[in-house]
């Protein structure tokens, strides 16, 4: 400090704040420093975060069959609702699951449409068989899907499910246990409306030991099961070898029968009787999809229209 002279007398060196670290020579410094060492030092594992199990389970494959959900429709009213409370369940399914949506004469733009919004894997195929006359489109619609699915081998278990059922996803993560073929029974209603029928296996465990059946006109069938209570391993369609089956021709649904034995003449050529099914879930202790009859009752175009492209309606609801 100079508390007499101006700062012009100060020089600059007096008041330098700079701090200059003395010159170490590290090599001179380190001649004579022993740093110990442990004998026999051994490194345990190193556990990081997110490793060993935890990524492990992160990771892990599960094995699960495909599922190959075979479903007709045709332009109708309310099909866009049905077709969309059918893919809602479908997605809840674990994958793989590959459904197959069949049209008649034409994939149209809508159904294309609905099928690409839903997240579910499928194929749009057309049935262009042409007939004056169809008696059961769907049994024509079923078998250019099992075509498809015989043409290109695919291994998985087929279920045919029609848009217009309810179905519980419990029933869907039942059929991959599925071997050969199973069965289930399903709660319908009867066509008066005023009461529900069970048609279908009546089991005991795992085995079939008899049918549930309500209608005389169809006593006479073989296997009482109804189109949506069972499915099959797709392999006894493209393998026959396998299953050791007699002949090699095409399993295929057959439109020639009278009404209501589609079931039990397509189920004859995939099992010789009921040592060969399998009771979905064991004990058929639940009733695992419903066939309800409905019809868009009350939805009524005006004379002389012919829409072919009608997914939605408009319905009055006064």
């Amino acid at each position: 400090m100079a508390p007499f002279g101006g700062f012009d007398d100060a020089r600059s060196s007096d008041f330098s704040l700079e701090i200059k670290p003395p010159v170490v020579n590290v090599k001179e410094e380190m001649k004579d420093v022993v740093i110990p060492r442990p004998d026999n030092v051994v490194v345990n594992s190193v556990k990081l975060p997110g490793s060993g199990e935890e990524v492990q389970g992160k990771f892990d494959y599960v094995s699960r069959k495909l599922l190959i959900v075979v479903t007709p429709t045709y332009n109708r009213a309310l099909q866009a609702y049905y077709l969309h409370r059918l893919s809602e369940v479908l997605k809840l399914v674990k994958s793989p699951l590959l459904w197959v949506v069949v049209e008649m004469n034409v994939a149209s733009a809508e159904t294309a449409d609905i099928l690409r919004k839903t997240g579910v894997m499928y194929r749009h195929l057309v049935c262009s068989k042409n007939m004056t006359y169809i008696k059961d489109r769907g049994v024509h619609q079923r078998n250019v899907a099992l075509e498809h699915i015989e043409h290109h081998r695919l291994n998985g278990i087929v279920y045919f499910a029609d848009d217009d059922n309810i179905y519980s996803l419990e029933l869907f993560e039942s059929i991959r246990s599925i071997n050969r073929f199973g069965t289930w029974p399903v709660a319908m209603l009867a066509q008066s409306k005023s009461k529900a029928i069970l048609e279908g296996p009546v089991c005991n465990g795992s085995q079939v030991i008899g049918w549930h059946t309500n209608e005389k006109s169809k006593q006479l069938r073989r296997f009482h099961v109804d189109m949506s209570g069972f499915a099959f391993n797709s392999t006894i369609l493209w393998d026959p070898k396998k299953w050791h089956r007699p002949t090699s021709d095409p399993i295929r649904q057959l439109d020639n029968v009278k009404e209501g034995f589609q079931e039990t003449t397509f189920i004859e050529q995939i099992v010789e009787d009921e040592s060969q099914m399998e009771a979905v879930p064991p004990g058929c202790s639940r009733v695992l999809n419903w066939h309800l009859h409905l019809k868009a009752r009350g939805v009524v175009y005006p004379g002389g229209w012919l829409l072919q492209k009608n997914l939605d309606a408009v319905i009055s609801t006064t």
